[in-house]
């Protein structure tokens, strides 16, 4: 489908640089996400309702922002 709209998606491997300016942002968003994961219920998915999972990423969210301010 990206191709038929004529993008070729490209993804930066981590340190290099390459001229289309796609993934640029990669490294960023990998870190952004990555403290989602030190909680094992949100690395493996155990609830089979979409709310629940939400309600347990908004409350890891809020114990990393808390944890962070305290430091």
């Amino acid at each position: 489908m990206v191709w038929a709209k004529g993008v070729k998606p490209l993804i930066a491997r981590r340190g290099t640089a390459h001229g289309s300016g796609l993934g640029t942002h990669r490294w960023v968003i990998e870190q952004t996400i990555a403290p989602l994961h030190w909680f094992r219920r949100l690395r493996i998915r155990w609830e089979i309702r979409d709310d629940i999972r939400e309600a347990f990423m908004t409350l890891a969210a809020a114990i990393i922002c808390w944890r962070r301010l305290t430091r």
